[in-house]
């Protein structure tokens, strides 16, 4: 396993089998299109496979505040530690900022409050007929 923070040698089919469970879910294209439009990316790439099996993005003003809209990690790749290594490096790189923020399930909230991040209210809006990025 290794941990890329840039898409130079990402291809479309290194990206399969994310976004599940999603009616609309974006594309390869689109998923490639999104990684390179973030601020800050951390790849877990399975060197055998030759496959992105998980990945963070944030997006940052890269002066107080930074947002992470996705962490996801492939359903056989889960409860490995992949998720903890994607998100304490992307913590890493976010480190000097005044804020870091992210929405999460509930069943999600012990996972990151074991990085020091704590419970908040948010309010979202979602236009899910653009969910596919299309």
């Amino acid at each position: 396993m290794r941990y890329d923070l840039t898409v130079q040698e990402l291809t479309p089919e290194m990206l399969t089998g994310f976004f599940v469970g999603w009616p609309n879910p974006p594309n390869v294209q689109t998923h490639l299109k999104m990684l390179k439009n973030s601020s800050y990316i951390v790849l877990a790439i399975d060197n055998e496979e030759n496959m992105v099996v998980g990945f963070i993005t944030a997006i940052s003003d890269d002066v107080l505040s930074a947002y992470i809209p996705f962490l996801e990690v492939l359903p056989e790749y889960q409860h490995k530690g992949i998720g903890r290594e994607l998100v304490e490096r992307m913590l890493k790189q976010l480190e000097g900022l005044y804020m870091i923020d992210l929405i999460c399930d509930d069943k999600l909230e012990s996972f990151y409050s074991s990085f020091q991040m704590t419970k908040s209210l948010a309010m979202i809006k979602r236009n899910y007929n653009r969910q596919s990025g299309l």
